[in-house]
Parts: structure tokens; sequence; C-alpha cells
């Protein structure tokens, strides 16, 4: 057994405040948004972890998401619900993005992509506050994460999809334990069904940031950056943005990792990656306004960034323009052919989200917003695997002449 998972451990959340007011929350009691409708961040002694870890003690620890357990708000260790969440790797990329280029590759997680981050906290957290069954809209990882996570521990799971999301996603989230229902709508037509349910008591709403802990679970990206990095972040980082959970766990982690005076001030360009056909956040950042309105028509071959309004909207957009980054958009045209040429070029299927990164990286760099000699991260958040591929093969009669010399 992993011994992150066995030793002693020590919490030092403190509390749980809302991310637009700064009213507080009692911790180990179980919350949805604050009162003015917010994501609830969970905060942490920062001076005590400071006064009491030692950085190199974490990087002695073995390399996976629970070596930062002083950060997590887990309490009890018998709570947590893995599946092995390891420390996914930096890929270089040179033939489709340059020398100076990587790869997150968060499709090594288990269930196939960087939901099982957020969510193995949100059930670890669930089962610890003593929830029995949990509903959420997806637009198909984050269900099966949630289904996976659920049914190890024994959390009953409802879940809503848009009736187009991808056949395997569907498949996988039943397979794994979930009644997983298709709905005529959006992802956010699902939420507001999954919001009745549990505005009636009959389950927990576990829609994105509608809980306090997938961001928890998610801020451990930039946590293992840092980490990957040796300490010194990278200077530009594109993330496919549909909740935003990610990013905002990322800013999150930055701050307290310079609280503990573990990495300096310089933060990294965030590159809030959205698609052409579903943009609110990019429309939101070129307009100046701290909050997005909802996308109507929202279409786009990169179904996990299809979501057209997200609750934590100001807060991506707090952090891209704190960054000094930019909320930008891209055609599924350019989306798709960059899933060819990374795949062609340098051998790492990407999935259609991870592609929109690549895609917007050379967009960027087109217009000057990043240079040749920048150290980049794109994330790609699921493996490629989950979805359709065209067919470049050609077939062969055995009991033909086969030119051998031609093939």
């Amino acid at each position: 057994m992993n011994p992150n998972l066995t030793e002693p451990r020590v919490s030092y959340v403190t509390h749980l405040e809302c991310s637009m007011t700064g009213e507080r929350y009692e911790a180990d009691q179980l919350h949805g948004l604050s009162r003015v409708g917010r994501p609830l961040l969970v905060r942490y002694d920062l001076a005590a972890i400071r006064a009491q870890l030692p950085r190199g003690l974490v990087e002695a620890r073995p390399s996976d998401l629970w070596r930062w357990r002083e950060l997590l708000p887990v309490r009890d260790a018998a709570n947590i619900v893995s599946l092995g969440e390891i420390e996914t790797p930096l890929v270089p990329i040179p033939g489709s993005g340059g020398v100076r280029v990587v790869v997150k590759d968060e499709g090594r997680l288990p269930t196939g992509s960087f939901k099982a981050r957020g969510l193995v906290m949100a059930v670890s957290m669930a089962k610890a506050l003593g929830v029995k069954k949990i509903a959420m809209p997806t637009n198909g990882n984050a269900g099966a994460a949630l289904a996976a996570y659920a049914t190890r521990c024994g959390i009953e799971t409802v879940v809503l999809c848009p009736d187009d999301t991808p056949e395997i996603n569907v498949r996988e989230i039943a397979l794994q334990g979930a009644r997983v229902y298709r709905v005529n709508g959006l992802i956010d037509d699902c939420g507001a069904i999954v919001g009745k349910g549990a505005a009636a008591g009959l389950w927990f709403d576990c829609s994105t940031l509608k809980e306090p802990y997938r961001i928890e679970g998610k801020k451990t990206m930039g946590l293992e950056l840092a980490a990957q990095f040796g300490w010194q972040l990278p200077d530009a980082i594109f993330y496919p943005t549909g909740g935003g959970t990610g990013l905002i766990g990322m800013w999150k982690a930055f701050d307290e990792l310079e609280a503990l005076g573990w990495i300096g001030p310089k933060r990294p360009k965030m590159f809030a990656v959205q698609a052409s056909g579903c943009a609110p956040i990019v429309k939101a950042f070129d307009d100046g306004v701290e909050h997005a309105e909802r996308w109507e028509g929202a279409h786009t071959i990169a179904s996990g960034i299809r979501v057209p309004r997200a609750v934590g909207d100001f807060l991506i957009l707090r952090a891209v323009r704190e960054s000094g980054g930019i909320a930008m958009a891209v055609d599924d045209d350019a989306i798709e052919a960059a899933v060819v040429r990374c795949a062609a070029e340098d051998g790492l299927l990407l999935c259609p989200e991870g592609g929109a990164t690549l895609a917007a990286y050379h967009a960027a760099r087109d217009r000057g917003l990043v240079g040749g000699d920048d150290k980049v991260v794109l994330f790609n958040c699921a493996t490629g695997l989950k979805y359709p591929m065209h067919d470049q093969s050609k077939t062969l009669d055995r009991h033909s002449e086969i030119d051998l010399a031609g093939l």
C-alpha cells in the first residue's frame, strides 16, 4: 500500500470561505455554495505548515497526489477513496509544439482524465461527511470519475449527461456503477435537474464548484508543476476551460506555495482556452466584465469544454487577468488539426480539449503573446483513446500478389 495513504495525518484546515464575500464557514460540515451562491474555498493554517513541514520532506515522499496531504482537506486517511492517483508526466512535443513546450498528460490518471483529481477529493470528503447519495451533470469524464470513486466506497450515484455525450463516456459511467441518464439538452440543463433534486433532499449536488473540494483535488496540478519545474513555475499555461476548476485550483495552489516560501512571486501567464462554438469566458474577458453570460447554441467537438455557463466565471477571469494571460477561443478545425499533428509528429494522442490547447498555443505564438524561448505547459485533460478517430487504414487481400516494397 502507498505509505502516503497510511502515514499519520495532521490536518491544517481552518475553515471555508466564500470566494466572493470572504464570509467564513465551519469546516467538517457539509456545504454546497455560499449564501450568495458562489463557490466556497478551503483555507489552511499555512503559517503552521510552513513552520512544521520542510519542503524536502514532501520531495522525499512517493510522487503521487497524496504527497501533498497537508494541503488537502481529508483529515482521516481512512476516508481516502483512492484508485492510484499518480503524478502525471510532462511530455515534450518538439515536432508539433516546439522544444520548450511540454504536455502535462492527465490521461494517465484513473478513469483516464484529470477529473479523477477533483472527484477523488470530493468523494473522499463526501464519505467523511456521511453523504449516501450523489448526483451530478457531466459532459462525460467527470461522471466517469464520480461513478468509479463513489462506487468504490458505496455511495449511490446518479449522473445526467447531454444526449450527444461521447458514447464511451456514457457506457463507462454505467459500467462503473452509476445510474446514467441522457438528457435532451446541454450540461447546464442537466445541472438544473440535479439542482431540483438536491433542493428536494434527494441527493447531494456534486456539480462543478457547487461543493468545495473538487478545487482542492484539481489544485494538485499546480503543486505538481511547481515540483516538476524545480520550484520555478513555467512561463505560460494553456488550460482547456469549461467550468474552470483546474485553472482556479492552480492559481490557489501557487498562492499557497508562495505563502509556504516554496516558490517566489513569479506566476505563469494563464491562458483559458475555449472553443469558438462555446466561448462565454472569452467574451467576458474581451468585454472587460467579471461575469459571463450564458452562451447560446453551444457546440464543439471538444465536449469537455462545452459549458455554456460557469458558476466560477469571476474566479477564472480574475486568475487570467492577474496573470497577464488571456482567454482565447479556437475553431474545431484547428482543434482537430492539432490532434492529428501531435499524434503524427510526436506520437502523443491528445483528446480534443488537449488539441485545443495546442491550437491556442500556436495562435498565441502568432500574436506574439508567448515567445519561442518561453517554457510552456499544455494540459491534455484526458486520454485521446476515449474519442472517435478517423479510420486511415487500408486493406490487403492476402490471396492476391502483394507489393511488399510499396507498403
